[in-house]
């Protein structure tokens, strides 16, 4: 077999699981919008543990040691916010906009891996974040330039940067993790403490959400899990700055589904935006050699 042939399923796989994870957004964006961004996200938490909690434990799981449990606290309060704006943004926003802004968190954790990992910033990772927050800067000024902009609009921006901003200090808490931990383990963890940090609201927020809603929830739990292990298995069969690439058909994938579902049109600047964004991430992963995941993949 050639290395074309040998790259090909790895590929493919990486295609198929960035597209499951761009159809749970869909989903949530449904549900959220049905039941609440608040209420769809602690449903999918608990419905995602409930899934691949029996898998960690039937391949030999068991409860981790105290500071690998602290970093499963951390990355799993952290996700939970994360992906609380993000799927609020998702309310606000259509969906390839809000992937496209998201795209901005590998670029602002190179900062954070030379604060908090002592990492030296190269002056290609400069190039790479002015490339990134020129992007960022068309999208939003496309938005803010649109004859439907409105008060809904600056709350899903905000979101949405605060969603990466929090994307990128997990990315540097997932570098960590990924030493110490198994990937069912590691996401267990990260559901489960995601939906009990949650919870903590849940007498002023929480609503048990109609049925259409809840499957709609329980539809987004299973790709979430469906996707976080093809990719899994796509990343060990290949090279991060093979599969780097495929992680950014997120933003194709996003505008299909958001074409197919909500009838959402891309715009001429989130494109030019997204192209400069994704530029920059490439940038920095051929350099790096290591999968800088668009925002979507950690939730």
């Amino acid at each position: 077999m050639t290395e074309r042939n040998h790259l090909l399923l790895p590929i493919a796989a990486a295609l198929l699981g960035v597209g499951f994870l761009s159809l749970m957004d869909a989903f949530m964006k449904a549900a959220a919008l049905a039941a609440g961004a608040y209420s769809a996200s602690v449903f999918r938490s608990a419905i995602g543990t409930a899934i691949i909690a029996p898998i960690w434990l039937g391949t030999g799981g068991r409860w981790p040691l105290k500071p690998v449990l602290k970093l499963h606290l951390l990355r799993g309060t952290v996700s939970g916010f994360m992906a609380l704006s993000f799927f609020y943004a998702l309310t606000k926003l259509p969906i390839a906009e809000a992937i496209a802004i998201s795209f901005i968190a590998p670029l602002i954790a190179l900062y954070l891996a030379a604060i908090w990992l002592g990492e030296v910033i190269r002056k290609e990772a400069v190039f790479a974040s002015i490339l990134g927050f020129a992007g960022t800067i068309v999208i939003v000024s496309g938005r803010l330039g649109a004859a439907d902009y409105d008060a809904d609009t600056l709350k899903g921006l905000a979101a949405i940067l605060f969603s990466a901003l929090l994307y990128a200090t997990n990315f540097i808490i997932i570098r960590k993790q990924a030493l110490v931990s198994s990937p069912a383990e590691a996401t267990t963890f990260h559901s489960a403490v995601a939906c009990l940090v949650l919870l903590v609201f849940a007498p002023w927020f929480l609503v048990v959400p109609e049925l259409p809603a809840m499957r709609d929830i329980a539809i987004s739990a299973a790709l979430t899990v469906a996707g976080a292990f093809v990719l899994t298995w796509a990343y060990a069969r290949a090279e991060a700055q093979v599969l780097v690439p495929m992680e950014y058909s997120g933003f194709l994938w996003a505008a299909l589904f958001g074409w197919i579902f909500f009838a959402e049109l891309v715009t001429a600047s989130t494109i030019a935006g997204a192209v400069l964004i994704v530029i920059g991430c490439l940038i920095v992963a051929r350099r790096k050699k290591q999968p800088l995941p668009p925002e979507q993949t950690a939730i």
